[in-house]
């Protein structure tokens, strides 16, 4: 007598995600590997530190400005159709600068439109593979899929990063040719996705800006999703700001560039750590202590700053910080995509990274105007100030408190991979 194994295919065996994984680590790799060349390309050909700052103001810029519409039209296009061409574009856009660095015409203008082509990408691809992930795994494997997908992130952070400049030590055009060939083979992965049909409607281009303002509505009416992007707007824009008064507080303590660059990769190190960590701290804590915790820790953290003076032992207390956030974040992302209809995930996506994207980008304006107007150790307190006061709101929401653990949507159990479906 048999019977039929129920049982969802494991991640690792799973085509789908794995051609997506692997795609998006390839194409992460080449994008950080551009962000730490581009303004030491733009150095060495100008020598002007503000035309250095404007491609990489002009990469933020792009993703904030088309984010909200990038989250619409994510739910109104076909999904991978929408990566398959974000990736052909950067890859276009490497290539002609490959080319401009080649024939020795690379000129500012240049640069800040691949720049902004870079920018739009990501500000189109992230809504529309958010929302794509959860039609390619079973809904009790999401939260596993989005921790291991923060893994990907900061691993390619990591190699990124220390690729970057030794790639533009060997050639100027070096990197930007590394980039070329990454997003190359994130684009030819792509093209073998095979994606479940996705329920839209076509709808005139004018009726864009509705759909954006259904986007925010929902969002804001679904009042653990309000609470959840309100914390994390306050949580990111003082912590940035608080990373940014660390590494100038460094710089003021004669601690070495090479220990401050230790500083910024055990940052990296311990997400990379605690995304790997996240789907077992994910089943064990409970979603109101994953989240809540992570703010004390941070708010309890922070002011230790004050007395260290080793760049190895600031790092490892960045580390320390960092390590606590991918269950908590994994905790949130997998909640929202089972809370969120199919065909408002994109514009979730796009409101959420907006919210982020705009605390992340004031954070370090605001961490230099507390360095310009106070002491540094008291522009420390500030921070942390900052940081226990959302710490304080969270703890006292009884959103939060009460914060359900996912669970498994009946009509999603078992029917997200299938191949029927798939197109």
């Amino acid at each position: 007598m048999s019977t039929t194994d129920t049982r969802p295919v494991p991640l690792s065996r799973n085509r789908n995600y794995q051609l997506l994984w692997v795609s998006q680590a390839s194409a992460e790799l080449g994008v950080n590997i551009t962000t730490i060349a581009f303004p030491l390309l733009v150095l060495a050909l100008t020598g002007s530190p503000s035309a250095a700052s404007l491609v990489l103001v002009t990469m933020s810029a792009a993703r904030l400005v088309v984010g909200l519409p990038a989250g619409a039209l994510a739910d109104r296009w076909n999904r991978k159709a929408v990566m398959v061409l974000c990736e052909a574009a950067q890859a276009v856009a490497a290539g002609s600068l490959v080319l401009a660095l080649w024939w020795d015409v690379a000129t500012v203008p240049h640069m800040v439109a691949v720049a902004a082509v870079i920018g739009v990408a990501a500000a189109l691809f992230e809504p529309a593979e958010e929302a794509t992930l959860p039609n390619l795994v079973p809904a009790e494997q999401l939260g596993t899929a989005v921790s291991i997908n923060a893994a990907r992130g900061y691993l390619a952070q990591l190699l990124g990063t220390a690729a970057g400049g030794f790639l533009f030590a060997v050639g100027r055009v070096v990197p930007f040719l590394v980039d070329l060939i990454s997003h190359t083979i994130a684009f030819l992965g792509l093209l073998f996705l095979r994606v479940p049909q996705q329920e839209r409607k076509s709808a005139p281009v004018g009726q864009l800006g509705s759909e954006i303002v259904t986007g925010v509505r929902w969002v804001w009416q679904q009042r653990p999703l309000r609470t959840m992007a309100l914390c994390a707007v306050l949580l990111n824009l003082f912590f940035t700001a608080f990373y940014l008064v660390v590494i100038i507080l460094a710089q003021t303590r004669n601690v070495p560039a090479g220990e401050i660059g230790v500083m910024a990769s055990l940052l990296g190190v311990g997400g990379l750590l605690g995304a790997l960590a996240a789907p077992l701290l994910h089943r064990l804590i409970s979603p109101a202590v994953s989240i809540i915790g992570v703010f004390w820790v941070l708010a309890a953290l922070t002011p230790l700053t004050i007395w260290i003076d080793s760049g190895y032992l600031m790092g490892l207390l960045f580390a320390g910080m960092a390590f606590t956030l991918p269950a908590a974040n994994t905790t949130i992302s997998t909640y929202q995509l089972l809370l969120t209809p199919d065909e408002l995930r994109g514009r979730l996506g796009g409101v959420m990274g907006v919210a982020t994207g705009v605390a992340g980008t004031a954070g370090p304006a605001l961490g230099g105007v507390l360095m310009e107007l106070l002491p540094a150790t008291t522009a420390v307190l500030v921070c942390t100030g900052g940081i226990a006061l959302t710490a304080l709101l969270v703890t006292l929401s009884p959103t939060l408190r009460n914060f359900p653990r996912p669970t498994v949507p009946v009509e999603e159990h078992g029917a997200t991979t299938t191949e029927e479906r798939a197109s």
